[in-house]
């Protein structure tokens, strides 16, 4: 297994943990997993870097790579800081776009993957 392949079962994992996660805590059950949901999220956050540099070092997708790079950035502190911002009856903006940026963030890190294995050589048959 690739370290590519590594990082993408890593965004993969992450992210179904972090939608059931997330979906339980929206229905406003198990607060005290919030630690885990944060800790799975910058996990997720490092798969797709590390996707994004592999990309990057194999020419595979510039500009989805720095696309990459800055996702993961607006996602962590979106993450991070979405407690504070539109609070009262209007959170529930905040928590879409939280979601929307995750589900983004899972679908960014797809598309490296598929860049980086289409990029990569063919291994070699034995003759």
């Amino acid at each position: 297994m690739t370290f590519a392949a590594v990082a993408q079962m890593t965004v993969r994992v992450c992210g179904v943990v972090l939608l059931v996660l997330g979906v339980i805590f929206w229905t406003g059950n198990l607060d005290s997993l919030r630690l885990v949901h944060i800790l799975l999220g910058l996990l997720l956050v490092l798969g797709l870097w590390t996707l994004a540099l592999l990309a990057a070092r194999a020419r595979a997708a510039i500009g989805l790579a720095g696309l990459g790079f800055a996702w993961g950035l607006f996602a962590t502190v979106l993450g991070l800081t979405q407690v504070n911002l539109l609070t009262g009856g209007w959170h529930w903006v905040i928590q879409v776009i939280h979601l929307l940026v995750g589900v983004g963030a899972i679908g960014i890190a797809e598309l490296l993957a598929r860049r980086i294995k289409s990029a990569a050589p063919a291994p070699k048959r034995a003759a």
